[in-house]
């Protein structure tokens, strides 16, 4: 069974929940319900429950506040928000599951389900949940970093400091100012949303680049981009007359 507790601010959606998760009593074990962050920090610490639901808008304190405060992230999380636009990006890309409000039967059991493939697995796990509350100050913050999972672990870069991305099947190449490329287990498809807020721009299939770090731009059916390093980008055919109103729009022209 998946000790399990509830945290949400409204009375209605505490109950709702509790009355949708009675459909899984085979494998959830509701041991709590918390009414805000403060009450749910201490239920987490006190009961240690093995799946948080957490509501990520709350008075004084809202979810992702609560968990930075908690060390030892040894359960797994499934938020719950009314607010679709609110960083799914980083949700997305951190591979940690959210519910929007109100919430699907279907949408519930699936992700019941992956929790469930998830403890069987690899046990508890708080990885993905740090690169969420890093990505989620990214969003916050103009001079941002990206926390980028290698084998190694967490590596931290400033967003200016990232001159283009590059595609390699499922693997993304990152080629930064004075460092050696970087490559992680993510697509290029998950850093494109999550850096578009950041001056970055898809020019083709395979390639992202920094605005900030175009050297030269030589015409052509599509193009090629001479970057700050000196490499060549190839822009598609498709891409180039979004490119060049991006162009346009930086130099005010």
């Amino acid at each position: 069974m998946i000790r399990t507790i509830i945290i949400e601010d409204e009375l209605r959606g505490r109950n709702a929940l509790k009355k949708m998760l009675e459909e899984f009593d085979d494998k959830i074990e509701l041991i709590g319900l918390a009414e805000d962050a403060e009450s749910g920090e201490l239920l987490i610490k006190n009961l240690k429950p093995d799946l948080v639901f957490l509501d990520i808008e709350m008075p004084h304190r809202n979810g992702f506040d609560m968990l930075a405060s908690i060390k030892e992230k040894d359960f797994e999380v499934i938020f719950t928000t009314a607010y679709d636009q609110y960083a799914i990006k980083a949700f997305k890309f951190s591979a940690v599951d959210y519910l929007l409000k109100p919430i699907d039967a279907d949408d519930l059991e699936s992700a019941i389900e992956k929790v469930i493939i998830k403890l069987r697995s690899k046990g508890k796990d708080n990885s993905q949940l740090d690169i969420l509350l890093q990505n989620i100050r990214n969003i916050q913050t103009t001079k941002s970093k990206l926390a980028l999972p290698t084998l190694d672990g967490l590596i931290f870069v400033n967003t200016e400091d990232i001159i283009r991305c590059e595609s390699d099947d499922n693997y993304t190449k990152f080629y930064l100012i004075n460092s050696k490329p970087i490559l992680v287990s993510k697509t290029l498809k998950d850093f494109e949303e999550l850096l578009n807020a950041h001056n970055f721009i898809r020019v083709h299939h395979s390639h992202l680049i920094n605005l900030a770090h175009i050297k030269r731009y030589i015409k052509g059916e599509g193009g090629v981009i001479i970057m700050a390093d000196d490499s060549s980008v190839e822009v598609s055919r498709r891409k180039k007359e979004v490119f060049i109103e991006k162009l346009k729009s930086i130099s005010g022209k």
